[in-house]
């Protein structure tokens, strides 16, 4: 199975399946000597986790990382970073009866076509438990942003007809994991807990939007033609299980815009030149301006529903599937540090092919 590595100097090799031993991975570009702040990556991981909450799958697992190389006394040696996360809580049996099934909307069908095999347990590699090996790498790649005064904040911004609308600060980004659901405001929080109690009681799910936010971006990250700084933040995000969309910048409301609507105008002195807007969403010519850059990715309504659904075997026998197991009514609270993980990893990746890019790094 190819495809399981991203980035092209900063880079994350992971593997492992839901309901295998263990899920992992290979990080390797780091330079030397970095400070690793162990506790910080086991936060992230907590955030990812299931369990946290009545509205998230009560699957209990620790996720308790281990350092396999790469790492020594809290600092990085640069050499390749191997770390692993044990599974220790899987309830394979919950799945004995899809076997033989498709489920709507999964990966099944495909994985069969492809391959010719698929473990079953869960989904196998295409489980959104692959994503912790993600936010190890992201917390890696974090711990180096904030060397360089870069932040990365994501939250949910909608959730299926419920819509934040407050205009946000970077104290309100900062404070997003105050909220149940990581919504940076508690009315709209609020609606949104109503309404995710109101569906698991149908059995049904719910999708929605996660918006992201980065402050403190260097200038000159990204390349013109295949390599734009959007285009592998794009390719990043929708690489996230369940992603159905991204935008970055004004995004879709650009084409209902003038052109002397959207142009962000010059303003400023030599040594610090800004925009007066920021519609470009911190980035022209696929390269960093310096703004904010701040994008959207819509995320579609889990697939397993606790409701029959009408569906075939690999025989095409048309069956009816019942909903069982453990599941997230929505994916978006857990899927708020996977985001922030994925746009750590772009920026990190475009950091270092930066300095290898011009000569002032290299004389």
């Amino acid at each position: 199975m190819a495809g399981n590595s991203f980035g092209k100097i900063f880079t994350l090799t992971s593997f492992g399946e839901s309901h295998g031993k263990a899920i992992g991975g290979v990080i390797e570009g780091l330079p030397a000597g970095l400070t690793i702040d162990m506790d910080f990556i086991q936060n992230e991981l907590n955030r990812r986790r299931p369990g946290q909450s009545k509205w998230v799958s009560p699957r209990q697992e620790e996720d308790r990382f281990e350092i396999l190389s790469g790492v020594f006394e809290n600092i990085t040696t640069g050499t390749p970073i191997g770390f692993v996360i044990w599974n220790k809580d899987q309830h394979s049996f919950d799945y004995d009866h899809l076997k033989n099934t498709y489920r709507p909307s999964h990966a099944d069908y495909t994985y069969d076509q492809k391959y010719g095999v698929r473990d079953h347990r869960g989904g196998g590699r295409s489980s959104a438990r692959e994503t912790i090996a993600r936010v190890v790498a992201g917390a890696f790649a974090k711990i180096f942003l904030k060397e360089i005064g870069v932040e990365i904040h994501a939250f949910i911004k909608q959730l299926n007809h419920v819509v934040l609308e407050k205009e946000l600060t970077i104290d309100d980004l900062r404070r997003v994991d105050e909220s149940p659901l990581r919504c940076p405001d508690a009315e709209t929080t609020q609606k949104m807990i109503d309404l995710i109690e109101v569906t698991a009681a149908e059995g049904d799910t719910l999708g929605g939007v996660v918006g992201c936010v980065v402050s403190g971006m260097p200038k000159g990250l990204g390349a013109p033609v295949f390599d734009k700084l959007h285009a592998d933040l794009g390719k990043a995000m929708l690489s996230i299980n369940a992603v159905k969309g991204f935008e970055y910048g004004s995004g879709f409301r650009a084409p209902g815009m003038k052109g002397s609507e959207h142009n962000d105008l010059f303003t400023g002195t030599k040594d610090h030149l800004t925009t007066l807007t920021n519609h470009s969403g911190g980035v022209q010519g696929g390269i960093s301006n310096g703004s904010d850059v701040y994008f959207n990715v819509a995320f579609k309504p889990i697939a397993t529903v606790m409701k029959d659904q009408r569906t075939v075997d690999k025989e095409g026998n048309e069956i009816v599937l019942k909903g069982k197991g453990r599941h997230d009514v929505t994916v978006l609270p857990r899927a708020v540090p996977i985001v922030e993980a994925m746009a750590a990893m772009v920026l990190v990746d475009h950091y270092l092919l930066n300095r290898l890019s011009t000569m002032k790094d290299v004389l």
